[in-house]
């Protein structure tokens, strides 16, 4: 029996904006309100994504690393959840600078993330409009999603699901491109050899 592809998902936001919460719901549909926010936990999900099962690795960051550590975290994910807070200003406005890190670390490849705003419950203490969310995330080229990891509104499970399909759909590209440019240097070598035969 194949194997099912494993994908390898970190998840990032600044210190209470509800990242355990949000794993916590996607893996259990549940909501627990006490958390340690200077844990950081790996927890695997066997999940059926367009009819084929996948093996994720979801790493709940604390927030809280030091840079060391947060860039191993990054060097370690195949994709990425950044997690802001509706009601926390501060947490969007460090999304473009935690992004900036992701492109820092993975470059030359391209950064496969989706942009979280949660709380979306707490409607009333909102201090981030979804417009904000949703113009962000176009600058950012990734999708977008505003959930509650509390009331479990808003499409979490969509959101895994969908940054899982992306990465899987760039390691298949990057892998026939790979292929592509070994049979590229195969057919330099062997003409480079016919030319010097010829000469």
């Amino acid at each position: 029996m194949a194997k099912s592809p494993e994908v390898k998902l970190a998840i990032f936001g600044t210190a209470g904006v509800g990242k355990s919460a949000l794993v916590v719901r996607f893996l259990t549909r549940r909501f627990i309100w006490e958390y340690d926010p200077t844990l950081e936990s790996t927890y695997r999900h066997q999940v059926n994504i367009d009819d084929e099962a996948v093996s994720m690795e979801i790493l709940d960051t604390a927030g809280q690393e030091d840079l060391l550590q947060r860039e191993g975290h990054v060097r370690w994910g195949d994709g990425f959840v950044i997690v802001y807070d509706i009601t926390d200003r501060g947490s969007f406005d460090e999304v473009v600078p935690l992004k900036n890190f992701l492109d820092e670390i993975k470059k030359p490849k391209n950064v496969t993330l989706i942009l979280v705003g949660n709380k979306a419950d707490l409607e009333h203490s909102r201090k981030v409009s979804t417009e904000e969310g949703e113009k962000l995330a176009t600058e950012l080229a990734c999708a977008f999603y505003e959930c509650s990891a509390c009331t479990g509104e808003g499409s979490i499970n969509e959101a895994f699901h969908e940054l899982c399909r992306e990465v899987r759909r760039r390691k298949m590209i990057q892998g026939k491109t790979r292929r592509r440019s070994s049979t590229t240097h195969v057919k330099q070598a062997i003409n480079k050899m016919l030319t010097k035969i010829s000469s």
